[in-house]
């Protein structure tokens, strides 16, 4: 309640945001949602609903995250502020706003900042912070959440999501001053006059899409099929609506057939209850395309252009989602049968995966003699591994990616990239059709040749006040008390990545696992499932992945069914 009062009193804020505040006075229950705590600085950055309040995204959240930004940057020393940031933004309500405030924050501390003139997708941040020797970036973005959101994407000099070291040190800078008398400003005018703000184009989107380019295998397969290659493609209204017909176009891709209400740039998404291609839901108009055009495939990516997705035709010529899991091995194995094929495979050619992801994807690799790693879920960690490899010169990476539809590749993003995607499906897509095969038939061939598995992901929704409290409480619950049996199958053994330990049942903790410091219990089942438990790291929901491996889909989806009653179970 001090802390209402505090911002309903405060000259900072402008008449129409005291008119939102005045409006809750009274309201105890809406009061403490938006002030019973900050909104939490992580690795991620901050995300979270708009609207006024300390634990709502707003202008002056956006100035306090950014002024202590400011100060960790120039902490680096002069040469960092010289250096200076790239800033940019996606279709989101408010993003434009919040990103030209966060450039002129930055350039009163003495940063100059390189602001795209229009939105951007997430990946050419990334490419751009090592393009021009930034020392650091911001992306104002909720990514594919509801359209009540807006976040605020951090990067660092290598172009990957802030390490844990300098998110802390911004959380620290942010908890030890004041949300409105701490900040320095001038205005927008002003810094471009003195030119601490400049604007990037074209110039910069033709530098990356060289790049993305690049990354085409077998661009020979495409012109063979180019006049039976139909792609319906959607951007979902954001960020991805120029860059990705661009670079399809680039490949060769001759029928791209946009859906057209949803090229329309519009924060609020108006065609699709979420903006999450992850959710079937969201097709529903590339889906009726593709079918009054006879399309064998849809693309679609996320507001931010960091996520895609996709809907391939199965033997019976019925459209079927390809889950992140699946594209990531249908990738894998295609750019390690392509670069052998030109004889481009490196000898120490090395793939990467969060632990959540399908184990499928190391089976492949192993088969082919690529050296395979795990990392945890998020790309600033499979980055970390990229420049490890980069600074031993003990591997070259070929393609990192996650279950969550992302995917990485080459040496100039460090950051899930949905341009860079987009091109190597389509140019996939091309190479199987010209075998008179669909990216099913594909998957299909995949599963043969190795192993069955299919892949579950439940999300145990807690939010509220007392959201975290429970999340915590569940998963303290579970390291103290793991079952023995899940789904009538035995528990074979027990990661704790949080504390390393490795417990096997009936003989306790006996070792310890090669990557430590994350929220993430880790089931191994006798059946070969894996049970996995992690709370988000963005949302209010604990997440669980349910891996399972089998001898046909059907005993993966049977296992996986007995499994998930486990995991609902969880939230009573």
């Amino acid at each position: 309640m001090e802390s209402f009062q505090y911002w309903l009193d405060s000259p900072a804020i402008s008449e129409s945001e005291w008119r939102e505040l005045s409006a809750i006075e009274g309201d105890e229950k809406e009061i403490e949602s938006r002030f019973y705590a900050p909104l939490e600085f992580g690795t991620a950055g901050l995300r979270g609903v708009m609207g006024m309040g300390l634990h709502r995204m707003n202008i002056h959240i956006i100035r306090h995250a950014t002024q202590a930004f400011a100060t960790v940057i120039k902490g680096e020393g002069e040469a960092a502020c010289e250096k200076g940031i790239v800033i940019c933004f996606d279709c989101r309500e408010q993003s434009d706003v919040f990103a030209r405030e966060a450039a002129c924050i930055m350039a009163a501390n003495g940063i100059k900042v390189r602001l795209f003139e229009g939105l951007r997708p997430t990946p050419e941040l990334s490419f751009a912070i090592r393009h021009y020797g930034a020392i650091a970036g911001i992306n104002v973005t909720a990514s594919h959440n509801p359209r009540e959101y807006n976040g605020y994407k951090v990067y660092w000099s290598d172009g990957a999501q802030l390490p844990p070291q300098r998110a802390e040190a911004i959380a620290l800078e942010m908890e030890s001053t004041d949300v409105f008398t701490s900040i320095e400003n001038m205005s927008f005018d002003e810094a471009k006059e003195k030119g601490m703000i400049t604007m990037l184009g074209a110039e910069t989107d033709e530098a990356f899409l060289e790049k993305v380019m690049s990354q085409s295998i077998m661009p020979e397969v495409v012109a063979r099929v180019a006049d039976r290659l139909k792609i319906v493609y959607t951007p979902f209204h954001g960020t991805g609506h120029i860059l990705v017909p661009e670079v399809l176009k680039r490949l060769g891709i001759t029928q791209l057939i946009p859906v057209e209400a949803q090229m329309k740039i519009d924060g609020t998404f108006p065609t699709v209850h979420s903006p999450n291609p992850e959710d079937p839901a969201g097709f529903e108009l590339a889906a009726k395309l593709a079918e009054e055009t006879g399309s064998d495939l849809v693309i679609g990516t996320d507001p931010d252009a960091d996520r895609v997705a996709a809907m391939a035709r199965d033997k019976n010529g019925a459209l079927t989602i390809i889950t992140g899991n699946q594209m990531g091995v249908l990738l894998l194995d295609y750019i390690i049968k392509a670069r052998k094929a030109k004889g481009t495979l490196p000898e120490n050619a090395a793939a990467v995966k969060s632990i959540v992801t399908t184990e499928l994807a190391k089976e492949i690799a192993v088969k082919n003699g690529v050296h395979f790693e795990d990392t945890f879920t998020g790309f600033k960690f499979m980055a970390e591994k990229v420049a490890e490899y980069e600074k031993e010169g003990s591997h070259e990476y070929i393609f990192a990616y996650e279950e969550s539809i992302g995917y990485m590749m080459g040496d100039y993003v460090r950051d899930k990239d949905a341009v860079t995607a987009s091109m190597m499906i389509a140019e996939m897509a091309a190479y199987y059709l010209d075998k008179n095969m669909t990216l099913i038939d594909a998957l299909e061939a995949i599963f043969e040749e190795y192993s069955y598995h299919e892949e579950q992901t439940l999300n145990l929704v807690m939010p509220g006040v007392d959201g975290l409290e429970r999340m915590a409480a569940l998963m303290n619950r579970l390291r103290e008390d793991f079952p023995d049996v899940i789904g009538g199958t035995q528990v074979i053994r027990v990661r704790d990545y949080q504390s390393g330990w490795i417990t096997v049942a009936g003989l306790g903790a006996v070792e310890q696992t090669t990557i430590v410091g994350s929220n993430v219990l880790y089931c191994e089942l006798a059946d070969g499932t894996s049970f996995i438990v992690r709370p988000s790291g963005t949302e209010p929901k604990i997440k669980i992945y349910i891996l399972a491996k089998g001898s046909s889909r059907e005993e993966c989806l049977e296992r996986i069914g007995r499994y998930e009653e486990f995991a609902n179970s969880l939230k009573d």
